[in-house]
């Protein structure tokens, strides 16, 4: 078992860890990324010529699902376009425990410790099983030294079921290396 771990998480570069996302696989590049400037998303209209328009623009279109709003959020964040995340989230559902993972997940990257706790805990109790929210919180408390809260979720993670799933792997890997990873 612990072969098959190390296996895994030598297979699997750290560079390619997607956030947001519980496979090790990075988003695939769209126009979002690769065309849009700061706080816009790629969509494609009725005419099929594709735009970059504002989340908010949008979403009054009916251009996007929330889900493929926040594919783009995890797209950016992968691309370290924090902000541009964040231009998403306040348009979303904010009680699904993905949208304040993400919430989480981006405050922590832009330095913001308290505010990703306050959302990672609301994640957590919209969904206790969110393993991908466990893992980013572990590595929180990994990034502020705090180890021992960091194995706590690393445990709850595996009493889940979550033992072999990447957001175990990639928490055991910050607490080897001291740090968390870097997207």
């Amino acid at each position: 078992m612990k072969y098959l771990t190390l296996l895994m998480m030598l297979a699997v570069p750290s560079g390619a860890i997607a956030a947001g996302s519980v496979t090790p696989s990075p988003p695939k590049p769209t126009e979002t990324t690769q065309v849009c400037e700061e706080g816009k998303v790629y969509a494609v209209p009725a005419d099929g010529v594709g735009l970059c328009l504002t989340p908010e623009m949008i979403l009054e279109q009916g251009l996007m699902t929330e889900e493929e709003l926040l594919e783009a959020v995890r797209e950016l964040s992968y691309n370290g376009r924090y902000d541009g995340a964040r231009d998403i989230l306040p348009l979303l559902d904010q009680t699904n425990d993905m949208v304040q993972t993400y919430w989480g997940f981006t405050a922590r990257k832009l330095g913001d410790m308290d505010a990703a706790m306050v959302h990672y805990r609301a994640a957590l109790d919209l969904n206790p099983d969110n393993l991908l929210v466990r893992s980013y919180m572990g590595q929180a408390f990994v990034e502020n030294g705090d180890k021992a809260s960091a194995l706590v979720q690393l445990r709850e993670i595996k009493a889940r079921g979550g033992a072999q799933t990447w957001p175990a792997i990639a928490l055991k890997q910050a607490l080897r290396s001291g740090r968390g990873l870097n997207y």
